[in-house]
């Protein structure tokens, strides 16, 4: 399957040997380059997106063991909240 470019331009390194990347939408990218000579350029984001910390984890996992053992509060009443 063949991707469809969305922008071309051509760019030109500057003395420091750097190109600029038009309205880029991400601020990090992967870079590889290939035996081909051809750049390719993966956007990153520094946060894994959707992440759930080991902290959390460990708290869901005691939730879970103390509903297990049924150490569990008991009803709440919500019926002020409703319309």
């Amino acid at each position: 399957m063949t991707e469809i470019s969305v922008r071309e331009y051509d760019a030109k390194l500057d003395s420091k040997k750097r190109i600029t990347l038009r309205n880029a939408v991400f601020d990090y990218f992967h870079v590889s380059e290939l035996e081909d000579g051809r750049i390719l350029l993966e956007p990153r984001e520094l946060v894994k997106p959707f992440s759930v910390s080991a902290n959390t984890l460990s708290m869901m996992d005691q939730a879970v063991e103390n509903m297990k053992n049924n150490k569990v509060s008991g009803k709440l009443d919500l019926s002020e909240f409703e319309d």
